[in-house]
């Protein structure tokens, strides 16, 4: 969805985005494969009326969210979503392409996660590129630092998050709305962002492009990528990976107010396989991680066959596919 900058030429930034030009693409791209959804059914009878309302609310400046909703999911391991209602989502899907547009040229080029042409598999392809070149196609030891920020969307500091967009964003109704929806959720005062939202994906890309700054500018690594809150670097040198932690760890503390999760900063050479993006990389090819295998084999049916079949496509997947078709065939008969 490109945002329709309609409005004339004198209309400010806040007039163009919330345009209803732009809340109709907002609401094609986000109803799209939902319309059997009983909320998004309810909101198209009116569509014109809602749209309208909702356009005239944020025009006046009076738009505060509707309550969220409470949702747990298993995506492997459980989780607690929060679900806007369909009138805030569709705003949340303008003002996520108008930050994206902002934003996006901005971020480092191995920033994987919520971004066009990029996602796990660009992620993986990418560090099999890196892991190649830094080892001389595994001919030296080379190591990879991978780090995880504990909790890193209860974590994210609202304040924080909006001076960060405010550096770029000078619109003052729009910087107002925007500190309005970063306020609309938090889960102890003023920090948090609730899974589930379009706006917190983007969110977490500005508030971590910091991040990526500071390690590609500061510590001058040359061979790091970024998936949201999961991120490694590879080195041919250890004690150069040793070194960034500290560092790494003051920098995301005094500029970020986040830290990295005790137990998931690691540093392995690559001839062991590093798990990364739901693969483990080994020289000269890779394979799904153990425990995606297991949940493979336990929910495999004809419906989702065809993604399971895209996701082993990415790795040497032959062995598994077998195994999948032999559960499949056993289920059947």
């Amino acid at each position: 969805m490109l945002l329709l900058w309609g409005g004339g030429a004198h209309s400010s930034d806040f007039e163009k985005v919330i345009s209803l030009a732009n809340l109709l693409g907002a609401w094609k791209k986000f109803s799209k494969g939902k319309h059997s959804s009983p909320e998004v059914a309810v909101f198209e009878l009116n569509l014109e009326s809602n749209l309208f309302t909702l356009h005239e609310t944020l025009a006046a400046e009076r738009w505060t969210n509707d309550p969220y909703r409470l949702k747990h999911i298993t995506d492997p391991k459980p989780r607690r979503i929060h679900v806007a209602s369909v009138r805030d989502r569709v705003l949340f899907q303008v003002m996520y392409r108008y930050l994206y547009d902002a934003f996006d040229a901005t971020f480092i080029h191995d920033s994987y996660a919520s971004r066009e042409h990029k996602g796990t598999h660009a992620g993986v392809d990418r560090f099999g590129v890196f892991a190649h070149k830094v080892s001389a196609n595994y001919t030296r030891p080379a190591f990879a630092l991978k780090c995880d920020i504990r909790k890193f969307f209860d974590s994210i500091d609202h304040a924080t998050l909006f001076s960060l967009i405010a550096r770029k964003v000078k619109d003052p109704q729009l910087l107002s709305l925007i500190s309005r929806i970063i306020a609309s959720f938090e889960t102890t005062s003023r920090k948090g962002l609730p899974l589930g939202n379009v706006t917190s994906q983007i969110f977490a890309n500005i508030y971590l492009n910091e991040l990526d700054q500071f390690v590609k500018h500061e510590l001058k690594a040359q061979h790091y990528l970024r998936y949201c809150d999961d991120f490694v670097i590879l080195d041919r040198s250890s004690t150069t990976l040793v070194t960034h932690i500290p560092r790494i760890h003051a920098f995301l503390a005094e500029k970020l107010l986040l830290e990295l999760h005790p137990r998931k900063v690691t540093i392995r050479k690559l001839r062991q396989g590093i798990d990364f993006l739901g693969y483990v990389s080994l020289p000269h090819y890779r394979v799904l991680r153990t425990r995606t295998k297991h949940r493979m084999l336990k929910r495999v049916n004809e419906r989702n066959l065809a993604a399971y079949g895209g996701l082993l496509a990415h790795c040497n997947g032959e062995k598994m596919w077998r195994q999948v078709e032999s559960v499949l065939s056993k289920r059947a008969g």
